[in-house]
């Protein structure tokens, strides 16, 4: 597991850190040129989907189900997934144009703070999904696969929140 994690990881991080320092040192290449924003985009969206297979699979290797619960199961987490990776495109929505007002030396103290109550309103989301969830997951398999389920799911995702969080230059006064 511990492999498949740390590819996960370096996986997000490539995910998004490229955003905010891989613009700046390009040249901001991808805001004057349409076709580089959308490869990069495209890139992006490709390695989004990596990683939620490889969430997939850590769910899967670290969750144990019987074969009754697994057909009920994963149409369930398939419906969480879906609803997550919405807020995740809000996510990335934001990285990006924090990405692009950070590059561009732009941001304004309003602007900073619409963007952190906005990146902790997408955090809420997520915790009113997961709470959401409990009784749905609880409803096809039994509470201790459901704590396991939403353990293996938090520590994999709090992984994730850390490296592309590290991977994001701090707001700070420009000179």
């Amino acid at each position: 597991m511990k492999k498949k994690l740390v590819v996960l990881i370096l996986l997000a991080g490539t995910c998004f850190v490229d955003s905010p320092r891989g613009d700046a040192q390009a040249g901001g290449a991808s805001q004057s040129n349409p076709n580089a924003q959308a490869g990069i985009d495209q890139d992006i969206e490709l390695l989004r989907k990596d990683i939620r297979s490889g969430m997939k699979q850590l769910v899967a290797a670290n969750v144990k189900l019987t074969d009754d619960q697994a057909t009920k199961f994963w149409p369930v987490y398939e419906q969480y997934s879906a609803e997550l990776t919405k807020i995740g495109d809000q996510k990335t929505a934001l990285i990006k144009q924090y990405a692009d007002q950070w590059n561009t030396g732009t941001m304004s103290d309003e602007q900073a703070s619409s963007l952190i109550k906005r990146a902790l309103a997408l955090d809420e989301q997520v915790t009113q999904l997961r709470v959401k969830y409990v009784p749905i997951f609880s409803n096809v398999v039994p509470g201790k696969v459901v704590a396991t389920f939403f353990q293996v799911d938090r520590r994999i995702r709090a992984l994730i929140d850390i490296q592309v969080a590290s991977g994001i230059p701090l707001v700070q006064a420009r000179e």
